[in-house]
């Protein structure tokens, strides 16, 4: 874990302190940035593993940079930090591209939970058989690129989004159950992650829309079904 790196964007020195010397204890390389229009050039320099992202920052938001983040560096995962709790803030957050998102005030060991995940999730190798291509009706599934692909436009996808299109794609026309899909997935089955995968559902909805015959189906009580007509 010596090795791993994490670039923490926070404004807030008491908070910054606590965090970075605990993440520091777990054996991380932690950098610490305090000035939102820093960041990206801190990414270029440091190229870190994950990024824990304030949301209220000088010069530029973090909703901002989490955009610019996902576009110049989509393989690194992003957990936003916000004392913004309501739901059009988490869904801003994750169009922003974040992979997760943790309320203020927050439980340090809850925040070191979430960082292995996140890079549990990214360090997963991929079986050589997946990671070339996957067809998926009219797509182009890249796995080990984050990318999906239709046509000639292509969508580059963040890691929980990865995750997702990969178990919709090992389960297509088959019943999607949540809870198994929460548990792949998250960790946990949790209310917080069930408005999180929703968020998500209706994301890829709308990436995969270019295709009539692929369709993610809701079933009430149950989970979903990945219609893709062969």
């Amino acid at each position: 874990m010596s090795n791993t790196k994490i670039l923490y964007v926070e404004d807030e020195l008491s908070l910054a302190t606590i965090v970075k010397d605990t993440l520091e204890t777990q054996g991380y390389l932690v950098q610490l940035v305090s000035d939102g229009a820093e960041v990206l050039s801190n990414m270029k320099s440091f190229q870190p593993d994950l990024c824990i992202l304030d949301v209220m920052l000088p010069n530029m938001d973090g909703f901002t940079i989490g955009k610019s983040i996902k576009r110049e560096f989509p393989q690194v995962p992003v957990i936003f930090l916000t004392a913004k709790s309501q739901t059009a803030d988490v869904i801003q957050g994750f169009s922003s591209g974040g992979n997760d998102y943790l309320k203020k005030p927050f439980s340090l060991e809850e925040l070191l939970v979430r960082i292995k995940n996140l890079l549990k999730l990214k360090n997963n190798t991929l079986p050589r058989s997946l990671s070339t291509l996957i067809p998926i009706g009219k797509y182009s599934y890249f796995p080990n690129k984050l990318i999906l692909q239709f046509s000639d436009s292509q969508k580059t996808l963040t890691h929980r989004e990865s995750e997702i299109i990969q178990y919709f794609s090992n389960n297509i026309n088959d019943v999607i159950y949540k809870k198994d899909l929460l548990l792949q997935i998250w960790g946990d089955d949790s209310f917080y992650n069930v408005r999180n995968l929703d968020v998500y559902i209706n994301r890829l909805r709308d990436y995969f829309s270019e295709d009539s015959g692929i369709s993610i189906l809701t079933l009430r009580g149950v989970g979903y079904r990945f219609n893709v007509e062969k």
